[in-house]
């Protein structure tokens, strides 16, 4: 996928491309090279990008390398809110009664952080939330697991929250979500949102929010070949994997609209 989008924008400058395993100095002494797309693992950035300083290093989703001099870095993303938010906001869309819920590791300030993202994106979508059968459960709901608790459990409290509070959809926090949890709970019957959808395919799964690595190296490319580095390459969120016959066409539309107000901040997920 990388190696198509560098292909095709390096058509499109008129540059060369080629996919190297290894990457030695006497490379970089080649007068041509403009550009340098590094992933993991890394092939050591850090000592070689001071030896072409007219070279320009994009490290995507290389750890422990800081922006600077003719290296910018695309990291992984550690946003929590934006995706929460939005995922709340499609859950109530296509949940009856807006009988929603999260699962959250316990003490983890960022979870608790995307749980309160997750219910502005309900308010955002349905204001007050009216329903009409009474409940003793407020929506949207969660439930922490302990930080010591075995994996092997997990679906014990998914059990608890989807039986016990009725829940019918479910965003279950990404530090929690493992293959094997997720294709268990994707046998009740309860609707799937994540981060990042494991195969196979979990029963139930809408759709995955995720960093469009793609389309900040699309953004970033003018600045790497204008000799512009030193950057800290943010990526956007982008919407995957969606199920159509769990988010048809024209819901999905609002669902885009909502995520393009939210990147440009005309949508905030601490006030919507």
């Amino acid at each position: 996928m990388y190696q198509k989008t560098v292909y095709d924008l390096a058509q499109q400058s008129d540059y060369r491309f080629q996919v190297r395993n290894l990457l030695t100095p006497e490379d970089l002494a080649d007068p041509t090279l403009k550009v340098v797309i590094a992933l993991p693992p890394d092939p050591g950035v850090a000592s070689l990008a001071p030896t072409a300083p007219a070279v320009q290093f994009l490290a995507v989703n290389i750890p422990n390398l800081s922006a600077g001099a003719n290296v910018s870095v695309l990291a992984p993303d550690t946003q929590v809110d934006l995706p929460a938010f939005l995922i709340g906001y499609t859950a109530a869309m296509l949940t009856e009664e807006y009988h929603i819920g999260m699962l959250i590791p316990q003490g983890d300030a960022n979870a608790q952080r995307a749980y309160a993202a997750f219910q502005n994106g309900m308010r955002y979508y349905c204001g007050l939330c009216r329903t009409f059968f009474f409940t003793p459960i407020t929506y949207p709901t969660y439930l922490e697991i302990p930080a010591d608790e075995n994996p092997g459990r997990y679906g014990g409290y998914a059990n608890l929250l989807i039986n016990d509070y009725d829940v019918d959809t479910l965003y279950i926090y990404p530090s929690l979500a493992n293959p094997e949890f997720l294709a268990y709970v994707g046998t009740t019957g309860a609707l799937l949102f994540g981060t990042s959808m494991p195969e196979p395919r979990p029963g139930g799964w809408v759709m995955t929010i995720s960093p469009d690595t793609v389309k900040a190296i699309q953004t970033t490319w003018p600045n790497l070949i204008a000799g512009q580095g030193g950057i800290n390459v943010q990526s956007p969120l982008g919407i995957a994997d969606v199920d159509p016959s769990l988010l048809p066409v024209g819901k999905l539309r609002l669902v885009q609209e909502t995520l393009e107000g939210l990147l440009s901040g005309r949508i905030l997920t601490s006030t919507p």
